[in-house]
């Protein structure tokens, strides 16, 4: 494997996987509309959405903020020289893949616009196998044991793993 960055389409990247079925998912919509019925719930879901679109933003920026301290890139098509372990990346391997999902995710509740929750689980599948899994084997290919060990420590969404006694 060429370890100088672990994509090489320019459209191996979340807001391509995210971004083409949202629009697709806004285009179902107004095709044959899919919401939940308006009421209570409906009126339940706008914060909870407000709060998910905020959450993401707030990964977005702690994930950049951590990278630019590090000096690595947060385009996937480019190399990176270090594992970034600390801030938001000491509890999600993927806050930017994170945030992508609960981005579009608050999206969905806030609008009411069901196609896009559906959609969004394959964004989802397709993130893990197009972005992330080719990321985790250029990085370890690049870093070896110091980014094993990293995925021994934290999930790949979130948390932090428990170490376990040998």
């Amino acid at each position: 494997m060429n370890v100088d960055s672990a994509h090489k389409s320019p459209w191996e990247i979340a807001e391509v996987v995210f971004g083409i079925p949202f629009l697709i998912s806004i285009g179902m919509q107004f095709l044959a509309p899919f919401s939940l019925p308006q009421g209570i719930l409906i009126q339940a879901l706008i914060p909870i959405g407000i709060a998910f679109v905020i959450t993401g933003i707030g990964l977005i920026v702690s994930a950049r903020r951590e990278f630019a301290r590090y000096g690595q890139p947060t385009d996937p098509g480019h190399p990176t020289s270090k594992v970034v372990k600390s801030g938001v990346f000491s509890i999600s391997r993927n806050p930017l893949y994170l945030a992508s999902i609960f981005l579009v995710l608050g999206i969905a509740l806030t609008l009411n616009i069901l196609w896009t929750i559906v959609l969004l689980l394959f964004s989802t599948i397709i993130c893990i196998y197009v972005l992330i899994i080719p990321e985790e084997q250029y990085l370890i290919a690049k870093f070896g044991e110091e980014y094993r060990e990293y995925i021994r420590s934290v999930h790949r969404w979130l948390g932090r793993k428990r170490k376990t006694s040998k």
